[in-house]
């Protein structure tokens, strides 16, 4: 190493605040305690919150963990533009998706399509939010899933605000797999343990919250009656995702369990749907009485439903290897992947133990991944969309126009909430919360979660969540003499509750149904809930630590 990397490098220190590990962990955790309080409280618009919060931890990173001001500012810029690319790329694209469909009539097509599966709006609600959104997790994740199907469901008539929250509560069962299961690929190269075993872990973990969810859903919708009345096909759809989750997950891997799970769910409760309806059908209106739907042939339904065929299609084809393969080094689309090394930070900030078991120093890059993202195979789908169903120049160019007016605020709301995450990351004000919930000794079964619960809050992202506290998860469950695979599940499925809350998903699920600059509103809404659900993860993992260890992956 020369003088002029030595001179440059900057080591994190975890204990920045009189050496001691919950002084340094408070001080740490005061930003995340100021974004609450702006929302919560003073019930601050998403942007001005973040904007307050990343300046905060950014003086912080400054002042308390001495992070040279340089670093800090390509920090913020590094987390920006994540926020920029891929995340708010795939939502603008999704947004103008389902404008397409809206311009052109056809959604009201669609919209009737669903009706005369279901006129409850309860097992819509189930149907699109919990099953059709868990495979737009297991197939693009990224917050795609919410902004899909919380419009779908303003579409059908559910107040914008009660969409959003729904589908942030549904969308907790699938994270864990998402985006291909990416969270549990990229955990298990950090940690070195084997991708199929974290995997395996996370589909034993996971039953209980899956099988919950769908009627919780329902409860908050109707309260116990309604959860009476839609029992059977609200049965059917739980128990089959969670029965074909967890087999998949223990027999094929990380990298289908949503995709299989959702599309099981929709025949079965579809097909169950045809034989049995709800005795009461409740609606957006609040009546209980049978409606008559629009016959159409089923030529025209399926044109209706084209847009959401052809994004499957298309990013089934963006997961395929022969298409993935086009990217590689030397290859046809190669040049069309960059990665912008970050100067002044990439390699030159170090972890040290106890977060990494050997000095490492932090890689620090932003991929413009042009074609391979996501988010195109998603404006490709909206594109081919415009041409079947023979969209006018006028309702395209409204499509586009209302969606980059609509997107603009929650795009520099990701790219702060982005901006602080990374600058929390960097200087090591997020590895100083995680280590605090290490020390807690033979308690840390229960805190284990937590700890990928507040990565997610952070970050908006299980994958980063994993990356970024897997290895402390690890160290910790050698120190404890404890199985890790049980620990890296742990952080994978707290991190899965703390999706609804995270600033990132807020911004987004806002945006999907209008509701910019309310984001207090449904951060309000899902915050209590978050908190519930992390505090049944964390006593069952400590229910599997000591009482049925035998359920552990060997």
């Amino acid at each position: 190493m020369n003088e002029v990397t030595q001179a440059t490098q900057w080591t994190q220190n975890y204990m920045p605040v009189a050496d001691n590990i919950w002084l340094s962990g408070l001080v740490a955790l005061l930003p995340i305690l100021l974004f609450l309080a702006c929302l919560v409280w003073f019930k601050l618009k998403g942007w001005l919150a973040a904007s307050l919060t990343v300046g905060f931890s950014a003086i912080i990173a400054l002042v308390v963990y001495g992070m040279p001001f340089n670093m800090v500012a390509m920090s913020f810029i590094q987390g920006f533009l994540v926020g920029l690319w891929p995340i708010a790329w795939i939502i603008i694209a999704a947004i103008f998706l389902y404008k397409i469909a809206v311009k052109t009539g056809y959604f009201e097509i669609l919209k009737e399509s669903v009706i005369a599966v279901t006129p409850d709006q309860r097992l819509q609600v189930i149907l699109i939010a919990f099953c059709f959104g868990a495979f737009l997790e297991g197939a693009i994740g990224f917050g795609g899933p919410v902004a899909i199907t919380a419009a779908l469901l303003v579409g059908l008539g559910l107040r914008p605000l009660y969409a959003a929250g729904l589908c942030m509560i549904a969308n907790t069962a699938p994270v864990a797999f998402g985006a291909v299961g990416i969270p549990v690929i990229a955990l298990a190269k950090a940690v070195g343990l084997d991708a199929g075993d974290i995997a395996a872990m996370v589909g034993r973990m996971l039953p209980p919250l899956t099988l919950f969810v769908p009627f919780f859903i329902v409860f908050l919708m109707s309260g116990f009656k309604g959860v009476k009345e839609t029992f059977p096909a609200v049965f059917v759809a739980a128990v089959t995702f969670a029965g074909v989750q967890y087999w998949s997950s223990n027999h094929l891997g990380p990298e289908l369990p949503d995709i299989i799970s959702a599309i099981a769910a929709i025949a079965t409760t579809s097909i169950f749907l045809k034989f049995w309806q709800p005795a009461n059908i409740e609606r957006a209106d609040d009546t209980k009485t049978a409606i008559v739907t629009k016959q159409y042939p089923l030529p025209k339904i399926i044109l209706a439903w084209m847009p959401f065929i052809l994004l499957v299609i298309t990013i089934g084809i963006w997961q395929m290897p022969f298409f993935m393969d086009l990217f590689k080094p030397g290859n046809i689309l190669a040049n069309t992947n960059i990665v912008w090394l970050i100067p002044g930070l990439d390699k030159l900030v170090i972890q040290q133990s106890p977060i990494v078991a050997v000095p490492t120093a932090l890689g620090a890059d932003w991929k413009w991944y042009i074609i391979q993202n996501p988010g195109t195979a998603i404006f490709l789908a909206a594109l081919l969309s415009i041409v079947v169903l023979r969209a006018n120049a006028k309702q395209v160019m409204e499509s586009a126009s209302e969606t980059i007016k609509e997107m603009s605020i929650p795009v520099l709301t990701i790219g702060l909430v982005l901006a602080f995450a990374f600058i929390s990351k960097n200087s090591g004000q997020a590895a100083t919360m995680g280590l605090a919930l290490a020390h807690t000794g033979s308690l840390f079964p229960f805190f284990s979660p937590f700890i990928g619960w507040v990565g997610v809050f952070l970050t908006g992202s299980d994958t980063s969540s994993n990356l970024l506290f897997g290895p402390l998860q690890q160290v910790t469950a050698k120190a404890l003499n404890m199985p890790e695979v049980l620990f890296m599940a742990a952080n994978t499925v707290g991190g899965v509750v703390g999706k609804m809350i995270s600033p990132q998903s807020i911004a987004i699920a806002c945006a999907a149904v209008g509701l910019v600059g309310r984001e207090s509103e449904l951060f309000r809404f899902t915050l209590k809930y978050s908190i519930g659900f992390v505090v049944f993860v964390g006593i069952w993992t400590a229910i599997i630590a000591y009482v049925i260890p035998g359920i552990i992956v060997n």
